[in-house]
């Protein structure tokens, strides 16, 4: 039976890239069923909206998103993070992970950052002040308990041998401290993965300092928002970096480089953080072993390093990469 993927390219280098991951999935002959959809600035300028109704109600019926990347637009609804909601992706999944030949730190890195994606601060609960503005910070048990075991669950089924919970309950003594009970509570149904908490001031310095003491992070909205870009620079960068965004009934896959428009048009984009995230996209739809080919025909590309974009020290072009990634697929 044939899956159907909703495809939203969005602007700038969104398009390019996410055009360079059809050219590849389109060789692989995998009979996906596509629904292409709008979202974004671009998208606000035709629809007057950056999200229109029909792509919240053909995403949430499609088995998965693709999604590429959109330029935010001022005073108007975030379109990923009104998907986040709409579809109720409470999970977002940042892997970090060395790549062969690019600008990583480190070249034996391997640990991901699972982001609790429905509360926190990111609810958008604002209200203006007489002197300023107040946000409304939300930390329930039912979620902290939900991406906790998500967080446990994904380690067990990736060979992740511990979780690390983040928070700053030392302060955020409420908030936090409910998110730190929660997790050591879920903690007791995996007595094989070992169990550890820090600060997240601390998690920062030693995401520097040792990254290797990582396997699995689970944490807040906004702490794994800021963690999981740090730890993108440590393996080269936003333009190496996947993700996904999973729920009960969807899951939605995206770089998070963002639209870039400095470099839009120029075909010079970094397809990698699309391929990878187009890689975790076919897992997700149990393509295990047509995952496995593309992963290792875009490390075969970055190892041979004979047509890789200007980031990764060549003079390619977008789809001219992933025309060499095609063409490793066994």
């Amino acid at each position: 039976m044939n899956k159907n993927i909703s495809i939203i390219k969005g602007d700038g280098i969104g398009i390019e890239v996410m055009d360079a991951a059809l050219l590849i999935l389109d060789k692989m002959e995998l009979n996906l069923k596509y629904n292409f959809l709008e979202a974004g600035k671009e998208c606000c300028k035709k629809n007057g909206t950056p999200i229109p109704e029909e792509t919240i109600k053909k995403s949430k019926k499609s088995d998965a998103i693709l999604f590429g990347a959109v330029t935010t637009v001022e005073d108007s609804p975030s379109a990923i993070i009104t998907l986040r909601k709409e579809l109720k992706l409470y999970a977002n999944i940042r892997p970090i992970k060395s790549l062969p030949n690019t600008n990583s730190i480190y070249n034996d890195l391997n640990f991901t950052i699972i982001r609790e994606n429905s509360e926190g601060l990111y609810s958008g609960l604002e209200t203006e002040t007489e002197n300023g503005a107040e946000a409304k910070r939300i930390i329930t048990r039912s979620a902290s308990e939900r991406i906790s075991d998500f967080a446990f669950k994904y380690a067990k089924n990736n060979f992740f041998n511990k979780v690390t919970a983040v928070h700053k309950a030392n302060v955020l003594k409420k908030t936090d401290g409910i998110f730190k009970e929660s997790f050591y509570k879920i903690a007791k149904n995996y007595k094989d993965i070992k169990t550890e908490d820090y600060y997240v001031d601390a998690t920062a310095m030693y995401l520097i300092t040792k990254p290797k003491i990582f396997e699995v992070i689970v944490t807040s909205n906004l702490f794994g928002d800021i963690l999981s870009d740090e730890s993108a620079g440590l393996v080269g960068g936003l333009g190496l970096a996947p993700s996904a965004n999973i729920g009960e009934n969807n899951g939605l896959f995206e770089p998070v480089h963002g639209s870039a428009p400095d470099i839009s048009g120029k075909q010079i984009a970094n397809p990698t953080a699309m391929i990878l995230s187009t890689v975790m996209m076919l897992n997700y739809i149990n393509k295990d072993k047509e995952a496995k080919k593309l992963e290792n025909a875009l490390l075969k590309t970055l190892k041979e390093k004979k047509q890789v974009t200007p980031d990764l020290g060549g003079t390619s072009k977008t789809l001219d990469m992933a025309k060499e990634i095609a063409s490793h697929i066994e």
